[in-house]
């Protein structure tokens, strides 16, 4: 079996887990809530402080950040991925004990990550100081320095891709979780990058599909010229997309849970089909 085979053997796990512990979904919504909130306190200073930047940016053919705007885009980053990374610590470590066969509750994911706490804080450091960095080089480059500067970005989220679950996992820094995360990507990095995308593109598919039914129940609403009736269409529809946004984050990651478990132990865990994956997961060479 190969390596697109065997990745979709564990997003279909993941989903079924996710149908078994439907409160995992939990995090992510609380998750969204939080950055919302974020956003809403940031928004105004750093619209205030390129208001009042405007001037110099004009007549400039490349623009450089200000740095009052650089330093809210600093403080903006780790508020925002400490609130993220938190609640993803919390979704693995429930993950990982319905993996090992308990069963998990929200009050113990919520403090498997707060016994994190500091890690989270100091990842998120580092993720903040990568996501500026990366982005005023961007404003610095033309489009061939974007497009690699993107493909260094990618390569980023890609080694990091595991340290949510090894923080959950194991009570190390942060540095140490990145390398560890970018060593156990050496043999998994298929699944990785596979998983990844098979998950993206079933949410984009389904999104789509969605939004195309969303669109025709509401035209056949208007036709009606009932506006509560396109009210409530519209609602529905936005509500079926937060839904499936909350169930394609939440399965990120229960996928990356069953995949750092699978790199630990050669086994992802319960819930799987055990005689599948005994004859489909090798580690790489």
């Amino acid at each position: 079996m190969g390596k697109f085979a065997r990745s979709w053997a564990l997003m279909k796990a993941s989903a079924n887990i996710l149908r078994q512990d439907k409160e995992l979904m939990l995090f992510p919504l609380l998750a969204g809530l939080c950055s919302l909130v974020v956003i809403a306190s940031f928004g105004w200073p750093v619209f205030m402080s390129l208001r009042h930047h405007h001037a110099d940016f004009e007549g400039q053919r490349h623009h450089v950040m200000p740095p009052l705007v650089m330093l809210l885009s600093f403080v903006f980053y780790f508020v925002q991925y400490a609130v993220v990374i938190f609640f993803n610590t919390a979704l693995a470590s429930a993950a990982l004990v319905r993996l090992g066969g308990g069963n998990p509750t929200f009050r113990e994911g919520l403090s498997a990550a707060w016994s994190r706490l500091p890690s989270i804080l100091g990842y998120a450091l580092i993720a903040a100081t990568v996501g500026v960095i990366l982005r005023s080089l961007q404003e610095r480059f033309g489009l061939i320095g974007r497009i690699v500067i993107g493909m260094l970005g990618f390569g980023w989220s890609v080694a990091t891709f595991l340290v949510v679950p090894v923080l959950a996992a194991q009570d190390i820094g942060p540095v140490d979780a990145v390398k560890r995360s970018a060593s156990l990507l050496k043999g998994t990095w298929g699944e990785n990058l596979i998983g990844n995308a098979g998950i993206g593109v079933v949410g984009g598919i389904l999104t789509f599909c969605l939004v195309a039914v969303s669109l025709i129940l509401f035209g056949a609403a208007a036709a009606t010229q009932s506006m509560a009736l396109m009210i409530a269409v519209a609602a529905a529809g936005v509500l079926g997309l937060v839904a499936l946004s909350l169930f394609q984050t939440a399965m990120h990651g229960v996928y990356s849970a069953a995949l750092y478990r699978y790199t630990q132990e050669g086994d992802p865990g319960q819930g799987f089909d055990r005689a599948l994956l005994e004859s489909a997961f090798r580690q790489k060479n």
